[in-house]
């Protein structure tokens, strides 16, 4: 029987006031007395077993320049605002947990107090690393304050600072925290996997924002997921014909590659959309990108844009001999949904891009409005192995024996051929290297290797919430603004889009055609096509809706002006975003 965590606090009710003295200086808890609480594991545990809310609920619903829906974010667009509040600047968690670290020492058995703080420096330190991911400087509070504390109305601290506090969090919480494996509960890898995530993020944007100390937070990735690679146990799955495709539609998380995962269960009414959103018509339509679909490299492990005529290549075509990734991530020839013995095409009707996503996927029982019961992987070791990697490639300390330790089991189970660091060195793919179509800024003697990881990534974590935060660690936002392409089609016509013998689609111009094909749309109207009468799919192309992005500004979200005004300015705005104030 799946086990059952269920993240909420039980019997004590948050206090609900407003604005940044509420977040800072509330009193958590009614009835809660501090000098009565926190005395055992029990107590320690029913408390702290709220922070688990601060992870996502779902992970599989990003889109920023890999998969597209029928709505862009003000992200991808570029037309953010400030706003007067926000939900990703809050800070009542923060409260909550410094709350249990000044009151923990109650608790008398040490071994357990020591476990608990631990947990509830993983937590902290979760809790920072996300808010530098958006803000970057940020006030660092560690410790509960009371309403007439001037602390509670100070500035942003460095994020120098910040980051070498979650730093000194991260390393706490990994000396106290269980080395005991525990799938829906934080563990002592779990946080080896945060401190590998953070560091890898920290050393990057460093590197490619031209701040300081890159290669300290990047060598301090490769300790923290070298440590897990050799000490944890846990391993790529690699069990049945689509093992990469089972490990993301199993209903309970496969717990010898997901180190941590959301639990959902019909009984306790924790439940998800996943089916609905990837199968229906009115949930955004998502589908995966013909700039991502030409990375998925061929079995030989040389690039799919190397084969001559890849350009024109329908789906049928494109989808042969390639990485079997490819075809556990959208449907292609001979798909067939779990549980069914019956072939399915990509539905137009539900894809923007023709690419139909199967990541995810739980069989058609479940298709039913928020019937998905399926765990939520929020750590898993293979995301820890691209850390290693691609931290180790960029300190210029990579070998080939770290790449048979880290991408080839990846692309094992793939069944892609290893990647050869020497030979990726001496011949930098030219799609992955083009400013219009790759990352045009990686440079240096890793050069060719670094694209490469970054080819793995982008197809190996897809879907999983990544993407965006890559794109800003690497400093490539310009990626936003190229063409969103899908599929490919030589014009009008019928096409069979999974070689079954069977028309999926029509695409007409003129007279609409009598046929009983499930699909037909009007060229120009309801698909519009790269070359005008042929070409790629082409999405969100209005001409009076052009996607921009501000280098000197968008990196970085713009602060509340509710919480500018509360602190009189202290709380300075980031650069670049005009919120009218005179502070």
């Amino acid at each position: 029987m799946k086990k059952l965590i269920k993240y909420t606090l039980v019997g004590i009710a948050a206090l609900g006031l407003y604005g940044c003295e509420d977040q800072l200086d509330r009193y958590p808890k009614d009835k809660l007395t501090p000098d009565k609480f926190f005395r055992n594991e029990q107590e320690c545990q029913l408390y702290t077993n709220d922070f688990y809310t601060i992870f996502p609920t779902t992970v599989y619903g990003e889109s920023a320049d890999v998969i597209a829906k029928n709505v862009l974010t003000s992200e991808v667009l570029g037309n953010r605002t400030v706003p007067a509040t926000a939900s990703t600047w809050k800070w009542e968690k923060l409260r909550d947990i410094n709350f249990f670290l000044e009151y923990s020492s109650n608790c008398k058995d040490r071994d357990v107090r020591l476990q608990y703080e631990g947990l509830a420096r993983f937590f902290r330190a979760y809790f920072y690393f996300e808010k530098v991911k958006y803000y970057g400087d940020v006030p660092w509070v560690d410790r509960p304050l009371a309403s007439n504390e001037e602390e509670l109305y100070k500035g942003r601290d460095s994020r120098d600072l910040v980051m070498s506090k979650v730093i000194e969090d991260l390393d706490f919480a990994i000396e106290h925290l269980s080395p005991t494996k525990e799938t829906y509960r934080v563990s002592e890898w779990t946080a080896l996997a945060l401190k590998s995530r953070v560091c890898l993020f920290e050393g990057t944007f460093r590197k490619y924002h031209g701040l300081n100390d890159a290669d300290y937070y990047l060598a301090e990735c490769v300790s923290a997921a070298g440590t897990f690679i050799e000490k944890s146990g846990y391993t790529i799955y690699k069990s049945g014909s689509t093992p990469y495709l089972n490990l993301f539609s199993s209903i309970n998380a496969i717990s010898s590659e997901i180190i941590l995962a959301r639990a959902f269960n019909t009984a306790i009414g924790l439940k998800h959309d996943v089916n609905g959103y990837l199968t229906g018509t009115t949930m955004g339509r998502p589908g995966l990108l013909k700039n991502v679909a030409n990375m998925y490299l061929m079995k030989d492990g040389t690039p799919f844009t190397s084969q001559p005529g890849w350009e024109t290549m329908q789906l049928p075509d494109e989808s042969k001999n390639r990485d079997g990734r490819f075809a556990q991530t959208v449907r292609t020839p001979g798909y067939k949904r779990i549980d069914d013995d019956k072939e399915s095409a990509p539905n137009l009707a539900a894809t923007m891009t023709g690419y139909q996503l199967v990541k995810f996927l739980l069989p058609a029982k479940y298709d039913a409005y928020q019937a998905s019961t399926s765990d939520m992987p929020l750590f898993r070791t293979a995301e820890v192995y691209l850390n290693y990697a691609e931290a180790k490639a960029e300190l210029g300390t990579l070998t080939q024996e770290d790449l048979d330790k880290t991408i080839k089991p990846l692309r094992e189970r793939a069944g892609v051929a290893n990647l050869s660091l020497e030979w990726a060195n001496a011949n930098p793919d030219p799609y992955l290297a083009s400013a219009e179509t790759g990352d045009a800024n990686v440079t240096g003697a890793n050069k060719g290797v670094i694209l490469e990881i970054r080819r793995e990534r982008t197809v190996e974590l897809l879907m999983e919430n990544f993407r965006y935060w890559d794109i800003m660690r690497w400093k490539e936002g310009k990626r936003f603004e190229k063409p969103f392409e899908g599929l490919y089609f030589p014009g009008v016509g019928s096409y069979d889009l999974n070689s079954d013998g069977t028309d999926d689609v029509c695409i007409w111009s003129g007279t609409k055609p009598d046929t009983k094909i499930p699909v037909v749309y009007e060229l120009g109207v309801d698909v519009k096509l790269s070359e005008g009468d042929h070409g790629y799919i082409r999405i969100h192309d209005d001409p009076n809706l052009v996607r921009t992005w501000n280098e000197e500004r968008d990196y970085l979200y713009p602060i509340p002006t509710d919480d500018r005004v509360l602190t009189q300015g202290a709380i300075s705005q980031n650069p670049g975003w005009d919120d009218g104030l005179k502070f």
